[in-house]
């Protein structure tokens, strides 16, 4: 494709020993590493705001990740970006069999994820083998849980998890009780675990679920202190019950 070539020579030229930009030509894959983060991230952000140049320009950044990571590669002689394409290509046709084969079509989306991470897990030690050691913690909780589910060990209803959160939220209320830092965080940490269990249950992204949750909570804390401002223009630091007043007030209108 010409467009893909276009985007590799360019590359290639960034990197060029002799005639290419100092800062790309420093790089390897653990300094481009970050930025391949960031950029994930970005097309999120863009496909959260709904705005289709965002996320067209923002899946372009990614893609040059991607060719950035492969050129490095090619350069040290361990793969290129042909190599990148066939793996995935290669690894898309065996995980659909029921497209690209003669296996029967599974009842629902559900019912293919689980007989993927079935098939993944064949070939582990553990069915926890290879997720990412430095994914976002609540990411890598969803994960935790729906690879363990591949072998029954999983809560049968989205109702048995909500109770266990109600008994992870009392030990946390004791552990602050008795004022044990290590023991808050350590319960604390078991009350994030199972609401990232819920929202695997609930087919919902958590991080997205808080991002939401911070989006909102801008806009409303914002209005806020708009309005601590209008009505008390003298004071920079306002008493919790007038505050509170406002964000009720603020609350029920959004």
């Amino acid at each position: 494709m010409k467009e893909i070539n276009e985007l590799l020579d360019l590359m290639a030229n960034l990197r060029n020993p002799q005639t290419g930009c100092p800062w790309d030509i420093k790089q390897n894959f653990k300094t481009i590493a970050p930025y391949t983060i960031e950029e994930a991230y970005e097309v999120a952000d863009a496909i959260e705001r709904g705005v289709t140049s965002d996320i067209k320009n923002e899946l372009g950044d990614l893609l040059f990740q991607v060719v950035f990571h492969a050129r490095i590669a090619e350069e040290q002689g361990l793969f290129n970006f042909k190599d990148v394409t066939k793996s995935v290509t290669d690894k898309m046709i065996e995980r659909h069999p029921h497209v690209f084969g003669n296996d029967q079509m599974p009842e629902s989306d559900h019912a293919q994820t689980k007989k993927w991470e079935a098939d993944k897990a064949k070939d582990k030690e553990s069915v926890l083998d290879g997720i990412a050691a430095n994914l976002p913690e609540l990411l890598k909780a969803v994960k935790l849980t729906k690879y363990a589910s591949v072998i029954g060990f999983d809560w049968p209803d989205v109702h048995d998890v909500l109770l266990k959160l109600d008994e992870e939220v009392s030990e946390l209320k004791e552990a602050v009780a008795i004022k044990s830092k290590d023991d808050m965080e350590d319960e604390l940490g078991d009350v994030l675990f199972v609401c990232a269990n819920i929202a695997r249950h609930l087919n919902l992204d958590p991080s997205s679920a808080l991002r939401r949750a911070n989006k909102k909570f801008t806009q409303r804390f914002q209005s806020v202190e708009k309005r601590a401002k209008i009505q008390r223009p003298l004071q920079n630091v306002f008493e919790l019950s007038f505050l509170d007043k406002l964000w009720n007030e603020v609350k029920s209108k959004h």
